[in-house]
């Protein structure tokens, strides 16, 4: 049975001055068959390469930025290293992950020669997390349902400049824990979720745009991963899928609510996954952008192989 592993966020962070206040999250990095394991336990490797490119910011009421013009384009590479451990707790096996940039590639034009929007490159923020991978439900056919928990952290550890627009990094810790399941309609067509909730600390060197502040803490949010996927050959996959983001309370400012900021964006499109073994698996993902509120609006694609190193 083709099943595909764990999948984080990006680590390229967009936080201008025209809010986009919160840190990368992982939004459509993971995709299908998200609540399960492919191979067992043992050590796993997944490699990210995602192209991303918005042509225009949007405001707090989805219009595009007054400025000639707004396109941002990136190209990142991430790694990520994951380890199930035979080691049990109740039905699942305790395991942890952790997410390391790699590379990164940032172009924006906002048609003033980097006048309005400045940028830093440099490398991002690492996300570690805990995590238990829970027994899946048998049927008499094969496995019914299969899930997982995550106590993902952010750390602060990317490059920062506070006389910068966007940074790769987001000089604030934040709480990014998630349910990731999957749920078989049959042996060939799948159904998966994965559901975080984002909870960040204070910024306490902001970005000068705020103007002379002690500190910045950008607000709670909510944002999720689906796919709907059929094995159209026991080592070929081809499905739909989505992601959605909404923040759910307003970013302070030394402590006083900003209102206007919050934002907002749902993503759709198509996928594939190819699998070589058990061991060998190649996702690729598109997304289009809809209705985004204080963040870029565009479209992207996303390349991810996973190996699980053999006993």
């Amino acid at each position: 049975m083709n099943k595909n592993i764990l999948g984080l966020g990006l680590f390229l962070v967009i936080q201008p001055s025209f809010a986009s206040d919160l840190p990368t999250v992982n939004l459509g990095l993971s995709s299908f068959v998200d609540g399960a394991v492919p191979a067992g336990n043992g050590w796993y490797a997944q490699s990210y390469f995602q192209n991303y490119h918005a042509d225009s910011i949007r405001d707090q009421h989805g219009n595009k930025l007054s400025l000639p013009k707004s396109e941002i384009s990136f190209q990142s590479v991430i790694q990520q290293i994951s380890y199930v451990s035979d080691l049990k707790l109740g039905s699942g096996n305790i395991g942890l992950n952790m997410v390391i940039p790699v590379l990164a590639h940032i172009d924006v034009d906002d048609g003033l020669h980097h006048q309005a929007i400045k940028t830093n490159r440099g490398l991002g923020d690492i996300v570690i997390g805990p995590f238990i991978q829970f027994e899946p439900v048998m049927g008499k056919d094969g496995p019914q349902f299969s899930q997982r928990f995550e106590f993902q952290i952010n750390l602060p550890t990317g490059d920062y400049d506070r006389h910068r627009d966007i940074n790769p990094g987001a000089n604030a810790l934040s709480l990014n824990p998630y349910w990731a399941a999957t749920y078989w309609m049959n042996q060939k067509w799948t159904i998966s979720t994965r559901l975080h909730y984002l909870y960040n600390f204070k910024n306490d060197d902001p970005v000068y745009s705020f103007g002379e502040v002690e500190d910045m803490q950008a607000g709670q949010a909510l944002h999720a991963n689906f796919e709907s996927s059929y094995a159209v050959t026991p080592k070929f996959r081809l499905g739909i899928n989505g992601y959605w983001l909404n923040q759910i309370t307003d970013t302070r400012v030394d402590g006083e609510k900003i209102k206007g900021r919050r934002e907002q964006v749902w993503a759709i499109g198509s996928g594939a996954m190819y699998s070589f073994s058990p061991h060998d698996h190649l996702v690729a993902n598109a997304y289009f952008e809809q209705d985004a509120e204080n963040r870029p609006q565009g479209s992207s694609v996303i390349f991810r192989y996973i190996h699980h190193f053999q006993k």
